[in-house]
């Protein structure tokens, strides 16, 4: 029988978080299948995982020549993959045996949700704002580095990217929810034609989820569902190239998605902002390597 979920993890020299990660998916207390797609890791642990693993007919991996990029890598996965559902979770993303089942419950509920979120925590169990961001238009992105969106007051012209306040312990909507750990139905997934795969790392998540709203579905954060996130694995190690990466991804969804990049000077300016921004950044980031 196929089984009702299938989890579908992105590795690329992810460290050892990702045999836990491994590990307490397939600890889940709903039947599932576990594809995981290794972009070129060096560290030899899906090697090692696989040869855990091979006699476990619920696993499978997939090696790419290359780190092709995350929402790719998804994709290659999805593609092999048979349940009615997919979670996309990342490998530093450590489920509670009943996460994946609350979760899919939540999806269960409501006929017209194609993207049910939970909420990712540190190690302190200190929710993440990207649990449930809003779209990054330009004018909540000026809020955020003006500070203005600190003063947010109900007033649309004050919103910031992200939402200030507690996170409900319940299903709320959304505008988007963290790509660390999404669950789709697989016929929205099919019917977006999955990620973007014009994005390499970041702002995928956000592109989906705006396309699946675009489309008619419903974005749904599972308030009560907390997952531990330990936001290291990779990016820890080559802060530069994921930044790099942040800021090209911004510049698409900018260029996609905000209106105020159909006006050519504006357009021109925010290329110069973001890219600037970036060559500012990029000498402390590297400097703080771990």
């Amino acid at each position: 029988m196929p089984a009702p979920v299938s989890v579908i993890i992105v590795a690329a020299d992810s460290g050892p978080s990702l045999r836990d990660c491994v590990s307490r998916a397939l600890a889940s207390t709903v039947p599932v299948e576990l594809v995981v797609v290794d972009n070129a890791s060096r560290d030899g642990l899906p090697q090692a995982l696989a040869r855990a693993c091979e006699h476990d007919g619920r696993v499978r991996f997939i090696y790419n020549h290359a780190n092709v990029g995350f929402g790719p890598a998804v994709n290659a996965g999805a593609r092999q993959a048979h349940g009615d559902a997919l979670l996309i979770l990342n490998p530093d993303c450590l489920l509670e045996r009943d996460s994946l089942e609350r979760m899919l419950d939540v999806l269960h509920a409501h006929a017209d949700a194609g993207v049910v979120g939970a909420v990712v925590c540190d190690e302190h169990g200190r929710p993440d704002p990207a649990s449930r961001r809003r779209d990054p238009l330009l004018r909540r992105s000026l809020n955020e580095m003006s500070g203005r969106a600190g003063r947010e007051d109900g007033d649309p012209r004050h919103e910031g990217v992200d939402v200030p306040g507690p996170i409900p312990d319940e299903v709320i909507e959304v505008e988007n929810v963290s790509g660390a750990l999404m669950l789709l139905r697989r016929s929205a997934f099919d019917r977006l034609q999955g990620f973007d795969e014009g994005y390499f790392l970041h702002c995928e998540d956000l592109d989906l989820c705006r396309r699946a709203r675009d489309a008619g579905y419903k974005v749904l954060l599972a308030g009560h569902v907390r997952v531990r996130h330990g936001k290291g694995g990779s990016s820890a190690h080559r802060p530069v190239f994921v930044s790099r990466h942040k800021h090209r991804g911004t510049w698409r969804w900018f260029r996609k998605f905000d209106p105020a990049a159909r006006r050519p000077p504006l357009r021109a300016l925010v290329w110069c902002g973001i890219w600037l921004h970036f060559l500012v950044t990029a000498p402390g980031l590297w400097l703080r390597r771990s």
